[in-house]
């Protein structure tokens, strides 16, 4: 019995905490156990949270649970030091450390090996990655973890992004510093959104920590709704697609038709939505549960107008943020066309950055700026100015459907070559004498990728009928659908579980 509690508690990189997993849904009813007794008082309930949100990213990465612990301690301290400050110039610094204190680490353990390549590519040096963490833990532990490697901490994009915009929103006197750092650190760690988010805002989150618990009959439902969605949307949709053909596809683009690297890339756009929309939809549910509402981070992206309303529509609390606290800092749209349109590009760089330490991902950024700087010029000579008749809309969404498409080229591939090698199947070898042979050898990949889309363009209206309903169904019979979705999710599932995507960001 002991070995068994020993071994559930200690850190195993094999059995993560992720929500696809039973382990995970059983952690999470012993946690509404003990969240049942204190959910009333607040203070042991934010603490307990705390806790529990610490074991949850330490089930996911181990020692470097350490450096949350550091991010909380760190920015809880300077939140309050420039709130107490009345000398600007104090503030200015204050803030200059926290913001170089997060970027650092988030450079050293994300863009380390990228520089490191890039110094080695220019120079024709020979420099090499040392995992200083690692290091300094063998020393302070005796321990002997791996100093060779240094590895990329799951959520480290995620909960940076978080507490900068705590001490920045301090600085610009939106909000107050919080008083009592368990609560800050509940807000840092809480464990739905720690690891992929959305970037939840403290002026968004904070106050909740005060409030009391509620939860209405019909806001139950919506959890259970948004839980079941995305274990639907990741489980039935994403991974299957993804094993069955898409991994195949990009794993090695020129062993495969124009066809079929094309299909890929269909295929991988929804993909990545079903994936990423899927864990927050899961997020938002859980979190609900436990009386604390988080932000909607998407919002059907691919029935976007233009470039700017994907991005209005897609990874919104990762949109907003960078409008937040980089383009509009950078001077926004309020120094004439070029500058705004510089301003763009940058913000869509790093935006391209934050998601991936290779150059693909520089490349994937930069073209969705040039796609936004585009249709910025095309709205200025574009016909179909204020005509919103079908057509037009359909053609809108076509174009920009399309374009987000062909830029996951380089967001999905390993490798330029990879990505080299996928351009020159669908341009050089498209092969479409073969394609109905191909679309019935694929026949229940394409069919469910069909359904997906179908779903997916459904107007809004319809998707809130279904939600609706279901969330105004008796107790008994949202049970009976919520046991027949699980087992049909996990008998329909034949392969194994594929972690999420946004986890290696």
């Amino acid at each position: 019995m002991l070995d068994t509690l020993i071994e559930i508690l200690k850190f195993n990189p094999k059995s993560p905490l992720i929500f696809t997993r039973f382990y995970f849904w059983a952690f999470f009813a012993m946690v509404m156990a003990g969240y049942s007794i204190i959910y009333h008082k607040k203070t042991p309930r934010n603490a307990y949270l705390f806790i529990i949100s610490l074991f949850f990213y330490y089930k996911s990465s181990g020692i470097y649970f350490l450096l949350l612990v550091f991010s909380t301690i760190t920015d809880f301290l300077i939140g309050k030091g420039i709130y107490k400050s009345d000398n600007k110039r104090k503030r200015k610094l204050l803030l200059f450390l926290s913001v170089f204190i997060n970027l650092f680490v988030l450079f050293y353990f994300k863009y380390s090996y990228m520089f490191i390549d890039s110094v080695n590519y220019i120079l024709g040096t020979n420099f090499t990655a040392v995992n200083y963490f690692n290091l300094w833990t063998n020393k302070f532990t005796g321990g002997y973890l791996d100093i060779d490697k240094i590895i990329l901490p799951v959520g480290i994009s995620f909960f940076t992004f978080q507490t900068m915009s705590y001490t920045i929103d301090v600085f610009r006197k939106k909000i107050k510093p919080v008083t009592n750092i368990l609560d800050f650190g509940f807000y840092v760690s809480f464990f739905p959104q720690l690891v992929a988010g959305p970037i939840v805002r403290a002026s968004e989150f904070i106050p909740q920590l005060y409030k009391e618990y509620k939860l209405s009959n019909k806001e139950f439902g919506l959890a259970i709704f948004f839980i079941l969605n995305g274990l639907l949307k990741k489980l039935f949709i994403s991974d299957y697609i993804a094993v069955n053909f898409i991994d195949r596809v990009f794993s090695n683009p020129m062993a495969y038709s124009g066809f079929e690297n094309l299909m890929g890339l269909y295929a991988y756009s929804m993909q990545v939505y079903a994936d990423f929309s899927g864990y927050t939809d899961i997020a938002i549910g859980v979190a609900l549960l436990m009386g604390f509402r988080l932000p909607v981070n998407f919002n059907s992206p691919y029935k976007a107008l233009h470039v700017g309303d994907f991005w209005r529509r897609w990874h919104i609390s990762l949109s907003t943020w960078l409008k937040d606290y980089l383009y509009i800092p950078l001077g926004g749209n309020k120094h004439g066309e070029f500058r705004t349109n510089i301003n763009l590009m940058i913000t869509m760089l790093l935006g391209g950055l934050w998601h991936g330490n290779t150059w693909q991902f520089v490349i994937w950024g930069g073209l969705n700026g040039i796609g936004l700087i585009v249709y910025k010029f095309w709205r200025k000579i574009s016909p179909f100015k204020g005509n919103h008749h079908w057509a037009v809309r359909f053609y809108a969404i076509f174009i920009t459907f399309n374009f987000i498409t062909i830029t996951r080229i380089w967001f999905r591939s390993e490798t330029m070559d990879k990505a080299n090698a996928m351009i020159n199947q669908i341009v050089y070898a498209f092969d479409s004498a073969k394609i109905i042979e191909m679309t019935i050898a694929y026949k229940n990949v394409f069919a469910l990728l069909l359904f997906a889309y179908f779903v997916h363009w459904l107007p809004g209206s319809v998707k809130n009928w279904y939600k609706n309903t279901f969330t105004n169904l008796p107790l008994w019979l949202m049970i009976f659908i919520v046991v027949i979705i699980v087992f049909g999710i996990y008998q329909f599932q034949t392969f194994e579980l594929q972690p999420f995507i946004y986890f290696q960001f």
